[in-house]
């Protein structure tokens, strides 16, 4: 609440098989319950991602890529490899 996380909007990283966390209740379950297991926050993109079960995320991209810094030289070298 201090900090406005409270307006953020919730993302919400789940099996795709199922609206539920259970990738083993297929597509439409009722009456399920949800497990969050940690609320992560994602300020630069303006939103808190909810992980829920044995579901994995991807790391974000920086602001500025890294293709920005890379050249090739007239010889061939190629300048800014990591």
């Amino acid at each position: 609440v201090q900090n406005g996380w409270d307006k953020l909007p919730i993302c919400m990283a789940k099996t795709q098989y199922s609206f539920s966390d259970n990738p083993n209740a297929l597509g439409s379950p009722e009456n399920f319950e949800i497990t969050i297991r940690e609320l992560v926050p994602k300020l630069g993109a303006g939103f808190i991602v909810a992980l829920t079960g044995d579901v994995m995320t991807m790391p974000g991209l920086p602001k500025r890529p890294a293709a920005l810094n890379m050249d090739v030289e007239s010889d061939g070298t190629v300048l800014g490899l990591f």
